[in-house]
């Protein structure tokens, strides 16, 4: 009887374990893989930003030498092409660089392609953000579309799917049939200059006062001031005093 009663409880005890075991299915976590992509390659290298040309070339100091990046596997729309018109959403790409390039508080990184350089001598390579790559970005928000120059292709497949999100999304280049086909930017007329306002005329120049009328009683008080008299238009002169009408009033 004792073995029985011992033998219930701990049977119990193992077939309520051994539910809660079977019940519990581990998860898979992609915690380590999530992290693996998200952390900076350890191939780039840090570098400062001095100035961003456009959307998809920047200048650097890259290991104490001034150099310039062009970024690989996209193209933003032109904008100092001087065989081309500036394109749309051009300068909207060249504002987004520079907004998240030139913040120095931004650690910006880059890591070369398979081709380190090209034809004009730029450096070839993926710009990171922190850990984020701004290729991507740039993709992702439909300033740039896919180029492909091999043998850099190294993230092309993970490009692709951005580039693919931002058609569907129809942002960017891929909100307008014009700038998908490298259609040009509206130019900006100046502001016409304000039309100057008329000079006001000038005031005619005041009349000077006619002098003041002389009046003597006969010439006897006139010459007294006038001793050869005074001629016709002077202020004392009167038609009463040139009796001869020669225009002179009381001449001697």
């Amino acid at each position: 009887m004792l073995k029985k009663k011992l033998f219930k409880p701990f049977a119990a005890s193992l077939l309520s374990f051994s539910l809660l075991a079977g019940s519990f299915t581990p998860e898979l976590t992609t915690d380590s893989t999530q992290t693996a992509e998200a952390a900076l390659p350890k191939t780039a290298t840090k570098v400062t930003v001095n100035e961003v040309v456009d959307g998809d070339t920047i200048k650097v100091t890259y290991k104490g030498r001034k150099e310039t990046v062009r970024l690989i596997l996209i193209d933003t729309p032109e904008t100092k092409d001087p065989n081309k018109c500036v394109q749309l959403f051009g300068p909207e790409a060249t504002a987004y660089t520079k907004k998240y390039l030139l913040d120095k508080k931004k650690k910006v990184s880059i890591e070369l392609g398979v081709q380190t350089r090209d034809k004009y001598g730029r450096i070839l390579a993926y710009v990171y953000v922190n850990e984020t790559m701004f290729n991507r970005l740039l993709l992702q928000n439909g300033y740039a579309r896919i180029a492909v120059y091999p043998p850099n292709t190294q993230y092309l497949e993970q490009l692709q799917v951005d580039e693919n999100k931002a058609k569907k999304a129809k942002v960017g280049i891929w909100s307008s049939t014009s700038a998908i086909n490298g259609g040009c930017a509206p130019i900006k007329k100046p502001a016409p200059a304000p039309k100057p306002k008329p000079a006001p005329a000038p005031k005619p120049a005041p009349k000077p006062a006619a002098p003041k009328k002389e009046t003597f009683k006969n010439c006897t008080e006139l010459r007294k001031k006038y001793p050869n008299g005074v001629k016709k238009g002077h202020p004392a002169y009167d038609a009463k005093h040139d009796r001869d009408k020669d225009g002179w009033a009381c001449e001697r």
